[in-house]
């Protein structure tokens, strides 16, 4: 066996290093070590700095400010936190720990809810554990030696057994021997715990941390099972980062839909109506209205066909589309009705709440026999449908179980799928810009093939549907990743993420390329040789959900929503009671020209007045006086900007409409 061993860098170069060696030994020679490196990718897999590196093997540094080494920099902060808690409360029984996006969590069985003054405790107990530098050693078991060592832990010998599922779980064993990692205590015991990797090299290299929040969890998300204490982190790679992270929570706080809602009377989420549901009120319905008027125009605009579909379908029709057999998990029950028979011989019919609309629009397309020159046929609706989100993870309207969806379906040939799928991406940048995010898709990615899809379809079909897909953003110029493996149970996808004022990311527009659907309701169309041919389909909807948006909206403008969606455009204030009939003319004025105007004709005084309309974040107020009455006009405060005394009542009209017109976003 050779004494040497040469490891290459991205470029291709190499340098020697003994037998022996580790991965950070390796990239120290390359001089690959810059900046904070956490963790190295060993042939395109993440693997620990101190593991020894192999002869022939490329690797490439991980920063702590990646992506990637940001996970690892949390994961290894949930082995931290879980030590501490048990350290602190040793009946805790762990479960899970996985990093999540901007921290982390892990699940713990104990007797009593965890207090925030547990929570001090277990902040400064981790905070220990990083200044006595512990090791996180890495060692491999086979199952029974695991399970042995675990002998005490119910949740880790579940998922070693096997019958615990691995999504978000970097515990959970990838075949071949059972990974444990070992925190090193000063004194050389340690803390265990079962877990692929990789992690830091020791706890010093947790740089800022924080822990958050406690929240109830059930195992595994299943109701049936125990409800767990579920601590909530985050972890970042210096203080300063750790610092703007939690403005921006702060931020985010402030801004939450929820709170806004109240506060400027748009939605609420009475208990009496159930989670996940949510009542407009009037002036939150003013904003959706205007919503949905530019979903209708501008899909009319663009050769759109509305469609309204009911809230019901019978079962067979789910069983056709085959979201009873992908999707019954987030469906609603089903209803028995037109029950015939008694006892045991009673049979009925079972409908079920719409959790998708796309169904519904097949139906439209094979209504009635179609030719080649009927397509495409781009079918659109503002549909209703109903999902049976978890509790846990329902969140006001941006994880709802009622939603609107901006819904579109498109059937057309297969040479016509990189067209529309280009048109469509045309049409989603153009209402990001309407809407206020001018900067575009923060995010571009094409989703392929998942693993559940193996028996969906045929290769050439997801070959075919994802060459398009790939096409048209070529064409379109924009950057893209591919994420492999994401796309839904029947064809790939487009989707696009924006970036809101604060920094934060959101996933809002879909376009899904389904060859699946076609099939399985037997589509067809009459092609120019008179032979039958089957259509391609493509899903799309440009808010992803109207009450999603909404809510991505109010939170983005902080409430203070531009003229041409605000509920209210303009207030006037008169001064005294002798002025309120000036400003009803003034009112009547803006409301001709299709403007939302009110009249404050309240007792308060003009100081109140102005404040609560600051409050309510009203774009523009309008006082008028003596001098005003007199001379035909108003002196105007707008929400941002400066005061401008003596304009002109129409001049004002006038620039308002315009300012609705093109839509300005501030």
């Amino acid at each position: 066996m050779s004494d040497q061993i040469v490891v290459k860098g991205p470029d291709g170069a190499g340098v020697s290093l003994p037998a022996g060696a580790t991965v950070f030994d390796g990239l120290r020679s390359l001089g690959l070590v810059r900046g904070q490196v956490v963790v190295a990718r060993v042939d395109g897999r993440l693997r620990d700095l101190g593991s020894t590196a192999s002869d022939g093997a490329t690797l490439e540094p991980v920063s702590a400010g990646s992506e990637e080494g940001r996970a690892v920099l949390r994961h290894s902060t949930a082995h931290v936190m879980a030590q501490a808690v048990t350290d602190l409360f040793p009946d805790a029984k762990p479960a899970v720990g996985p990093p999540i996006e901007d921290g982390f969590y892990y699940d713990f069985d104990v007797r009593e809810p965890f207090t925030p003054d547990d929570l001090e405790r277990i902040e400064a107990r981790m905070r220990e554990i990083v200044s006595e530098d512990q090791p996180f050693r890495r060692r491999e078991l086979d199952r029974d030696e695991a399970l042995g060592l675990f002998a005490d832990q119910p949740y880790k010998r579940e998922i070693l057994q096997g019958s615990a599922g691995t999504e978000l779980d970097p515990s959970a064993p990838d075949g071949g021997p059972v990974s444990v990692y070992d925190n090193v205590r000063p004194d050389g015991s340690v803390w265990p715990d079962l877990c692929r990797g990789p992690h830091l090299p020791t706890t010093r290299w947790v740089p800022a941390f924080a822990l958050q929040r406690v929240a109830g969890a059930y195992w595994r998300g299943d109701e049936r099972r125990p409800m767990l204490q579920r601590i909530y982190g985050t972890a970042w790679e210096s203080r300063k980062a750790l610092a703007a992270h939690l403005e921006r929570l702060e931020q985010a706080r402030l801004r939450d839909h929820r709170r806004l809602g109240r506060e400027l009377d748009l939605v609420s989420f009475p208990e009496e109506l159930g989670a996940g549901l949510a009542v407009w009120h009037p002036r939150g319905a003013v904003v959706r209205m205007q919503m949905e008027d530019y979903a209708r125009s501008a899909h009319l605009a663009r050769g759109y066909e509305p469609v309204y579909t009911p809230h019901l379908g019978k079962a067979g029709l789910w069983e056709t589309s085959g979201h009873l057999d992908f999707y019954a998990e987030s469906m609603y029950p089903p209803m028995e009705v037109d029950v015939q028979g008694s006892g045991e011989h009673a049979r009925g019919h079972y409908y079920y709440p719409k959790p998708m609309n796309c169904p519904f629009h097949v139906l439209v397309y094979r209504s009635r026999t179609r030719s080649y020159r009927d397509l495409p046929l781009r079918l659109f609706e503002l549909g209703t449908v109903y999902r049976h989100e978890r509790s846990g993870v329902i969140h006001g309207l941006l994880r709802a179980r009622g939603f609107t969806q901006d819904d579109s379906h498109i059937f057309c040939t297969a040479d016509q799928v990189v067209d529309e799928c280009g048109r469509i991406i045309e049409f989603t940048l153009d209402v990001y810009r309407d809407f206020g995010f001018g900067d575009g898709a923060a995010r571009v990615a094409l989703s392929t093939r998942p693993d559940k899809a193996a028996t969906v379809g045929t290769d050439a079909g997801w070959a075919h549907a994802e060459d398009a897909l790939r096409r048209a953003l070529d064409a379109s110029g924009l950057d893209y990743v591919v994420d492999e493996g994401e796309g839904a149970f029947y064809g790939p996808k487009i989707d696009f993420q924006i970036t809101d004022s604060i920094g934060r990311a959101w996933q809002l527009t879909t376009v899904q390329v389904d060859f699946n659907t076609p099939e399985r309701f037997a589509l067809a169309y009459a092609g120019p040789d008179g032979a039958e041919h089957r259509p391609y389909m493509i899903h799309r909807a440009l808010y992803g959900s109207l009450d999603r948006f909404f809510a991505i909206l109010v939170e983005h403008y902080d409430g203070a929503f531009p003229a041409w969606l605000a509920p209210v455009q303009a207030v006037v204030v008169p001064v005294a009671d002798r002025h309120h009939g000036y400003g009803a003319r003034v009112v009547a004025a803006l409301a001709g020209r299709g403007l939302r105007a009110v009249l404050d004709d309240s007792d308060d005084t003009m100081g109140a007045k102005i404040r609560r309309h600051q409050l309510q974040r009203v774009p523009y107020q309008l006082v008028v006086g003596d001098r005003e009455e007199v001379e035909g006009t108003v002196a105007v405060r707008p929400r941002r900007g400066d005061r401008r005394a003596g304009v002109a009542s129409d001049d004002f009209a006038a620039q308002l409409a315009d300012e609705v017109a093109r839509r300005r976003a501030g």
